[in-house]
């Protein structure tokens, strides 16, 4: 586990997969953050118009009729909220959909499955303002 991080960092953590849902937000509650989680788009959407969110973590298809709901959540989150960073995890990337998360900044693609340390690791370099490794 990472050291604490300050806690201001809120977390909204989305993924339509229950187990990968709550074994991201008991993760990153354990380590300190403070963590919101929706299981869909409109809940997330619900949740960033009420919420500041440091960093959301999202599946890239939320569901099968918008497999890249995902990516335009983070692409909302960062519009309303200059300052949120973004990871997209899926297992359906392309260079299409990293090149347009490469574009709106403070954003990383990570391929799933990947260990929740490594997932951790990446959270704590984008909220330190480091580049992912």
């Amino acid at each position: 586990m990472h050291p604490l991080p300050h806690p201001a960092h809120r977390l909204l953590i989305v993924d339509d997969e229950e187990a990968i849902l709550f074994a991201m937000t008991d993760y990153f509650s354990r380590s300190g953050y403070l963590v919101d989680c929706a299981r869909s788009r409109g809940e997330a959407e619900d949740l960033l118009a009420s919420e500041a969110y440091s960093l959301v973590i999202a599946d890239l298809r939320l569901d099968p009729a918008d497999p890249r709901g995902g990516l335009a959540l983070l692409l909302r989150a960062r519009q309303s909220r200059g300052g949120t960073r973004g990871i997209l995890l899926t297992a359906y990337g392309s260079t299409e959909v990293e090149s347009e998360l490469l574009g709106m900044g403070g954003a990383l693609l990570l391929s799933k499955p990947r260990p929740l340390a490594q997932v951790g690791e990446a959270v704590s370099r984008l909220l330190d303002g480091l580049p992912p490794t």
